[in-house]
């Protein structure tokens, strides 16, 4: 039965006794990690750690219990295209499609990195028009407007309403899945962006506590901006904002546009001109004059530099970043976006197309859907790279609760996912979020937010008109 074959993990899930480096690993550490001794295996963060620990034992399993494929011969070769980043956590994918090739024998995926989201545009665009495209797509689902209107995917209704695993996934990525009442991708993983802050750097300001409106937030930043070594020049920021056009950016950005009461669009026409962007473009604007905040390269707002070093104080990223903020032996953690109206989140994280092709290879891809979406592909995934996993039933493991208890920032992100929305699917996203990302960059670079936005309005008005 499909979603029945992964039971491996479940055995795993309830238990904290994970095996310990004492244990005999010696013949498999080489395939897995290509480490040459245990030193250098373990020179990982202790978030990744608990991946390779859980992988690790599945390995044994999966030698001792699961039959070897026979052949390749009969194989159904399925290609799929990622942007998975950074490198570590595509290392940890890469990993658990491995994992899939083995335990099937008559499947083959072959998971290919063809770039980061922003450059596979053209390339997934120019297959499609050349019927050159993969069998699986990754990537975020915004993108399923133009998809559907290339007919370039698969409907996935009558496989979700059969599917053993619909009931355990989280309502709140339905909307992620569904344009026009059909679904149309599976979400690979989640997560959400927060403000990640050094506690350090709060107390020296005298701060008590993390803003919980737009207002403390302004001031806050205030405080944290400073001059620490006396030399005339401020070195400390209170908040590093991205800049740029680009979907990071846009994704940034919406929540302080949904706390507003804002939006992008209405009833699928472009509306960029209310009072919600308008607030959450003026609060940009604000802290940029205020001279408390420094920005990104363009395009760059997702890189943690300055807030490693405390040259910023705090920065909107994600979960995807604690590996790297243990590895650098800094003192951080996260609060919820401040509020000026609603408690607000925006959905992140990729999803998983179905594009058109072979019965036989349609099939096959349908299998590895329902591995991504199970409990042994999420646990893992989760452990190993910091995102939230999509299955409740992991989230609600007690492995994953003691693997939250020791990360806690992951509270703050699975918290907000109760009121997380996704950004618009509809066909031109790309040109709506290009045209807001725009808006964006212009306010904080000294244009008026009111006329960025109705210039970036007229823009999408006359694509809109085509």
């Amino acid at each position: 039965m499909r979603g029945g074959q992964y039971g491996l993990w479940g055995r795993l899930r309830d238990t904290t006794d994970w095996p310990s480096p004492s244990h005999s690993w010696e013949g498999i550490r080489h395939r897995i990690l290509g480490v040459e001794n245990y030193s250098e295996m373990f020179k990982l963060s202790r978030l990744q750690s608990w991946f390779w620990l859980i992988l690790l034992s599945f390995s044994l399993m999966l030698g001792s219990c699961q039959a070897q494929p026979k052949g390749n011969r009969d194989r159904v070769h399925l290609t799929l295209w990622q942007g998975v980043s950074p490198p570590s956590n595509r290392e940890v994918f890469q990993s658990l499609v491995e994992r899939f090739n083995q335990s099937h024998a008559n499947i083959q995926v072959e998971s290919l990195y063809v770039g980061q989201p922003d450059q596979q545009i053209p390339k997934i665009l120019t297959a499609v028009v050349g019927d050159a495209a993969p069998d699986l797509l990754w990537y975020v689902p915004s993108i399923t407007g133009q998809l559907v209107e290339l007919e370039a995917i698969q409907p996935l209704d009558d496989w979700w309403r059969q599917s053993p695993l619909k009931e355990q996934i989280d309502p709140a990525l339905f909307e992620t899945m569904t344009m026009e009442g059909r679904i149309w991708s599976i979400p690979f993983a989640t997560n959400n962006a927060a403000i990640f802050y050094r506690p350090s750097l709060f107390e020296a300001a005298g701060i008590t506590h993390p803003p919980q409106t737009w207002e403390e937030l302004r001031q806050a930043a205030k405080q944290l901006t400073q001059d620490t070594d006396g030399d005339g020049q401020i070195d400390q920021h209170g908040i590093f904002l991205s800049l740029g056009k680009g979907e990071w950016t846009v994704f940034v950005w919406m929540p302080f546009v949904f706390s507003a009461g804002g939006r992008l669009n209405l009833k699928n026409q472009p509306d960029l001109v209310n009072p919600g962007t308008l607030a959450a473009l003026q609060l940009g604007a604000t802290l940029v004059q205020d001279g408390s905040a420094t920005l990104s390269s363009p395009e760059r707002g997702y890189e943690i530099d300055n807030f490693l070093a405390g040259k910023a104080a705090m920065q909107v990223t994600g979960p995807w970043t604690l590996p790297q903020m243990e590895q650098a032996g800094i003192d951080f953690d996260a609060f919820p976006f401040p509020i000026l109206g609603t408690p607000a989140a925006v959905v992140g994280g990729e999803n998983i197309f179905l594009c058109k092709t072979t019965p036989e290879r349609t099939e096959a891809a349908l299998e590895f859907l329902d591995y991504i979406l199970s409990e042994d592909f999420q646990l893992a995934w989760a452990l190993g790279t910091g995102y939230l996993p999509v299955n409740l039933e992991v989230r609600n493991s007690e492995t994953y609760q003691a693997f939250v208890a020791q990360h806690p920032p992951l509270e703050v992100f699975l918290k907000q996912m109760e009121w997380a929305r996704a950004r618009p699917l509809i066909p031109g996203y790309t040109h709506l979020s290009e045209n807001f990302g725009r808006a964006i960059e212009a306010s904080l670079l000294g244009q008026s937010p009111e006329s960025a936005l109705k210039k970036a309005q007229a823009r999408l008005e006359l694509i809109w008109a085509k």
